[in-house]
């Protein structure tokens, strides 16, 4: 459904801007994660950098778009994606993972989901599905608001439109960003101005504003509204090469709760990521147990304890 080969094709283009020249990729003293700019993903690296260092490993992240993600992953300058949305990602990952330059270690987060979204009071108006749009193109403005250019998101938006799905063949994306879209969002609100723009969950945007996600999209962002899986991707034969750091990685799943909790802290209180990252897992040391079993530090000593001194040093 999707044109993956074009998706490729930016990927490589782009990947002159700033992939970064970090450690050796056989080196596994450095963990060096992808991050695509998203509030959520933003957390659970913070999560995972914390612990990694506390390892005594060098964590290192640069943030990119998701073909530069997949791009960077595949020529060897990523180890770790934490940021895997499926089904919606899968034109863009899945020829990376078929070929194996890329590794789909496991499901990360659970009840995720992400599709087309209007603000309560639109909804209410009659606008519950998709099919419902074109018939209020002009409050609409036949806008449709993304996040940045490149993600998969504003990617299924596109192929919508070039379908004329929902009679949508005359309707622009805006390319935005997170912050870009929310900030729309939240200029409209007052004068409940009528917008449509990609939601997604885990996000505090869900307790911030009062929207209402449509139905109908299941052919683009998948069913049940675009109930989404979030998985841990990897370099190609990474845990492999070093089993240890796929070890917590494979022990490392969080919850919706553990995410919209650090991306309220990080989006509404101005928290740095890695601070807010920090005080959770100080607050939930059993976490430590579940995410450290059979993990050692870079040296070989037992993980668990090494992380909690490390977490309390901080």
């Amino acid at each position: 459904m999707h044109n993956t080969t074009t998706l490729r094709w930016l990927g490589v283009v782009a990947l002159g801007a700033g992939l970064p020249l970090s450690a050796s990729a056989n080196d596994c003293s450095t963990v060096r994660f992808a991050e695509v700019g998203w509030t959520d993903i933003t957390a659970t690296t913070a999560l995972a950098s914390e612990v990694v260092e506390g390892l005594g490993y060098e964590a290192t992240t640069d943030t990119v778009s998701v073909p530069i993600a997949y791009t960077g992953l595949a020529n060897d300058d990523f180890d770790v994606f934490l940021g895997n949305w499926m089904p919606s990602m899968a034109s863009i990952s899945d020829p990376y993972i078929e070929e194996g330059s890329v590794d789909r270690l496991v499901a990360n987060l659970e009840g995720a989901k992400y599709t087309l979204a209007v603000p309560q009071y639109v909804y209410d108006a009659g606008v519950t599905s998709v099919a419902d749009l074109n018939d209020h193109a002009d409050r609409f403005d036949h806008r449709i608001y993304g996040i940045e250019a490149g993600n998969d998101g504003n990617v299924l938006i596109q192929q919508m439109i070039d379908d004329d799905a929902f009679d949508l063949g005359d309707w622009q994306l805006i390319d935005s960003s997170e912050a870009g879209m929310l900030a729309t969002l939240r200029a409209s609100v007052p004068d409940q101005e009528w917008m449509v723009f990609l939601g997604w969950a885990p996000h505090p945007m869900n307790s911030n504003f009062d929207i209402a996600y449509l139905s109908g999209a299941d052919d683009y962002f998948g069913p049940d509204m675009g109930g989404a899986t979030v998985y841990t991707n990897t370099r190609g034969g990474y845990a492999e090469q070093c089993p240890n750091i796929a070890t917590l990685l494979n022990n490392m799943t969080f919850t919706l709760e553990m995410e919209n909790r650090l991306m309220g802290e990080i989006m509404n209180d101005g928290t740095e990521p890695r601070v807010a990252a920090r005080r959770y897992l100080r607050e939930h040391d059993a976490l430590l147990d579940e995410w450290l079993d059979g993990v050692e530090t870079l040296d070989g000593q037992p993980g668990a304890a090494a992380v909690r001194s490390a977490l309390n040093e901080g």
